[in-house]
């Protein structure tokens, strides 16, 4: 027999190969390994107009060693839910209680006078001691109301709610200013749109610990859109990305007096979308901010795909609200994989900043024939590079699985993650098959959270592919 001897060519050749064909079975049994998960709530209300067991749409917010999640429980087809779930930890994700906002809708206990309930969002007044969530109540109009926590920050007794504004109202959303040594500390600002005037554009706030509102006030242009989501900056400057319905571009405005007045909106960027058939979701943008200041907003967008045939999340940063970054493709996923990247949930840890700046980011993901999974990337470097993708649910769940509505099936017109003792914890909805005309989709989190590590893939080495707009038109996403 004859034996082939190795030689040093022959070696240099092959072992590139051998580590190239390990480090890629590596990666792939990252990225299909699941989480160790745990679940925070599920639907216990029978309501006949609510599909039950069903958990979507949640929020996040992390103050020293407490966490607080909301979320829509109960969805109703043609908008909003039974009530607003709540989860809360007060030692950085071990332990976990919950329970659902009182007062609120007629299904709650003790029942309020709304008929549905929609959309939450938490926040954490270090001024007043007081947790806070915003959401929107529903009768034949809206009302964006705010409910109270002041159990000496615990988070676990909740307020019935404090009405901030009625009207043709949608997407509401909060945050508090907690830096000490600004001149703004304390207040705390809501967001919200007003479908009955084309999406206006309105913010109120509030001086007190949410107890009272200021009257709204638009942009100094009048702008319009929805899904904004206000973040402070240590020296006051309040920055609100949001996707703007006059054009299919992501834009912010700011305040640089307290909510006093409101600047005009500057484009951040164009956004191509491609729709998913059958699935709610929109390019609403997910924005965090880290310990300077410097705001990161990510997005669905399909602009660095070949003919606009999936969407990769993207991102651009900015350290004042009115210049913005170049758009970069977060690289999740090889260009032309024809996976869909949906449904972002943004954090930044406030200890990092700039290009030490931490990031983990939750995101749902599937393939042309769509059945979702949740996953999950890191940066230790503000963006420059990222993790290989940790896939963290175990099944991929068939749209069947989840809350219907008027406009697709469910897990949330947004998720969240946030961070605790340097650890990230997404919390999204996780469905498995339903029992009979009965769904299983609530909210889980990953046990202790994730740790954030420093990955190689590099973002912004891509080239924009398709200039196509979105797929599909605006719409009113309550």
């Amino acid at each position: 027999m004859h034996i082939r001897r190795l030689t040093r060519r022959t070696l240099l050749t092959v072992f590139p190969l051998l580590f190239a064909l390990v480090f890629a079975l590596v990666v792939q049994i990252r990225t299909a390994s699941a989480a160790s998960l745990i679940q925070l709530s599920s639907d216990p209300f029978t309501n006949s107009s609510s599909q039950h067991r069903t958990e979507v749409e949640p929020d996040t917010f992390s103050f020293g060693s407490t966490l607080v999640t909301a979320f829509q429980t109960g969805r109703i087809f043609n908008g909003g839910s039974s009530d607003i779930g709540w989860a809360t930890s007060n030692n950085n994700g071990t332990t976990w209680t919950k329970g659902f906002l009182p007062g609120t809708t007629t299904f709650a206990t003790p029942p309020g006078s709304f008929s549905a309930i929609s959309d939450p969002s938490v926040a954490f007044d270090a001024a007043h001691n007081t947790w806070l969530i915003l959401s929107l109540g529903i009768t034949s109009n809206q009302t964006v109301v705010v409910s109270r926590s002041t159990d000496s920050g615990q988070g676990h007794t909740w307020s019935n709610p404090i009405t901030v504004a009625s009207g043709s109202l949608d997407k509401t959303w909060i945050v508090c200013d907690n830096t000490s040594t600004s001149p703004f500390f304390g207040h705390c600002y809501a967001e919200w749109d007003n479908p009955g005037s084309s999406d206006l554009l309105q913010m109120s706030t509030s001086i007190n610990g949410g107890l009272t509102w200021s009257a709204p006030k638009a942009t100094a242009l009048g702008n319009h859109g929805l899904g904004g989501q206000p973040l402070v900056q240590p020296g006051g400057t309040v920055i609100v990305p949001y996707q703007s319905t006059a054009s299919n571009t992501i834009r912010a405005f700011t305040s640089t007096n307290g909510g006093a007045s409101w600047n005009g909106a500057v484009v951040i960027s164009s956004f191509n979308d491609h729709g998913i058939s059958g699935l709610r979701t929109e390019p609403l943008p997910s924005a965090e901010i880290d310990g300077s200041g410097k705001v990161y907003v990510v997005w669905q967008d399909c602009r660095f795909e070949p003919g606009c045939a999936s969407n990769d999340l993207v991102m651009s940063t900015s350290t004042n609200g009115t210049g913005w970054s170049g758009v970069t493709r977060i690289p999740i996923d090889p260009v032309g994989s024809g996976i869909n990247h949906v449904i972002p949930g943004l954090a930044v840890d406030k200890a990092f900043s700039g290009s030490s700046a931490h990031l983990g980011l939750a995101f749902y993901f599937c393939s042309s024939t769509c059945q979702l999974q949740v996953g999950f990337v890191s940066s230790t470097n503000g963006g420059a590079t990222w993790t290989a993708k940790n896939t963290l649910t175990s099944t991929p769940m068939p749209l069947a699985w989840l809350a219907n509505t008027s406009l697709g099936r469910m897990v949330g017109d947004y998720i969240s993650t946030s961070f605790s003792n340097g650890h990230a914890f997404p919390v999204f909805a996780v469905a498995t098959a339903p029992s009979g005309s009965t769904f299983n989709e609530a909210m889980f989190t990953v046990v202790s959270g994730l740790t954030i590590a420093q990955g190689t893939l590099k973002a912004g080495a891509d080239r924009v592919l398709s200039t196509a707009s979105s797929t599909r038109g605006i719409h009113i996403v309550r």
